[in-house]
């Protein structure tokens, strides 16, 4: 029995699972029956999350509660078509930040919550709009976008910079600021 957990202490690589396994041999045993792959992790996020089979109990994990549930903090941007392309974007008096996108685009995503706050930090310096490539090709194509999320400033119905991917806020200040 020494030498089964002296071969077995060996192959354990953490501090815990080691004084675990020369505690008694059926600490050993039941180390063996978590997988390798999926070790402490594994165990960690059972005791943390409070999945089913937790036998600690309450008490000793943490759970994360969402102060408003339900509702959508983010500000909506609107959409930009084909057939109202020409109205909204290109006669604006105001510039118009257009942000090209598509509904299975991860980074997408991420960018929407910032395009929509900084439409109402410029509310009346700037206008802003989303465009679905998906839904309208011609226009993203008319515009060279071959990478989305692109976002592109427009001023007097002439295109005058792009952005393009998730990047920082500040990244798009910068640029908004020049034409505004």
């Amino acid at each position: 029995m020494a030498s089964a957990l002296a071969t077995s202490t060996a192959v354990l690589s953490s501090p815990l699972a080691a004084a675990s396994a020369s505690a008694s041999a059926s600490s050993v045993r039941r180390l063996r029956a978590v997988p390798p792959s999926r070790g402490q992790r594994y165990q960690a996020l059972r005791a943390d999350s409070g999945f089913a089979g937790n036998r600690r109990g309450g008490g000793r994990g943490a759970s994360v509660v969402c102060g408003v549930q339900g509702q959508d903090t983010s500000i909506q941007v609107p959409d930009v078509t084909k057939s109202t392309w020409q109205s909204l974007v290109m006669e604006s008096e105001l510039p118009v930040l257009v942000e090209f996108w598509a509904t299975w685009c991860g980074p997408c995503k991420m960018i929407d919550p910032v395009v929509g706050k900084l439409s109402k930090e410029y509310e009346g310096k700037l206008k802003c709009y989303k465009l679905n490539t998906d839904e309208n090709p011609d226009i993203a194509t008319q515009y060279g976008v071959r990478s989305i999320p692109t976002m592109m400033i427009f001023k007097n119905g002439e295109k005058k910079d792009a952005v393009i991917g998730a990047v920082p806020e500040s990244t798009l200040i910068t640029c908004i600021d020049k034409f505004c």
